[in-house]
């Protein structure tokens, strides 16, 4: 069964599997879905129309599937995909893609260090590692 602070905010369009643990004053929007074992710790805001594997673990202060930075964006649906078993510390932010025709894409067992940022129609493969603030 999941567990899930009383402060913590799920809109009901979200899907967040059983076994996932989300933290207080955590956000999940509409759009996201959510693996199974993931753990949300607390202030992580996870929105957009991104989708998150299973065993990924997001601490404090973490911004997943925001819009791109990019003058060029104009709203529209955009995705992030992240998979399995990846680790994004304290305050790091992973954007979606700037057009609905590329993905911005996380692969498997990544560690994403403090403050570190990937930003939109990025691909990242597989075990690699990212040192605080790197961009």
């Amino acid at each position: 069964m999941s567990t899930v602070h009383p402060t913590a905010i799920i809109d009901p369009k979200a899907d967040v599997h059983k076994t996932a643990k989300v933290g207080p004053y955590s956000v999940i929007d509409a759009g996201v879905a959510v693996g199974a074992d993931c753990v949300i710790g607390p202030h992580v805001h996870l929105v957009g129309n991104t989708t998150i594997g299973r065993g990924n673990c997001f601490h404090t202060g973490a911004v997943i599937g925001d819009e791109p930075q990019d003058l060029k964006y104009t709203g529209e649906p955009t995705r992030l995909r992240i998979g399995d078993h990846n680790n994004f510390r304290e305050h790091g932010t992973i954007h979606r893609s700037n057009t609905p025709d590329e993905d911005t894409i996380i692969g498997n067992h990544n560690f994403f260090m403090a403050h570190s940022h990937v930003g939109h129609n990025s691909i990242i493969g597989n075990h690699n590692t990212f040192a605080n603030g790197a961009l």
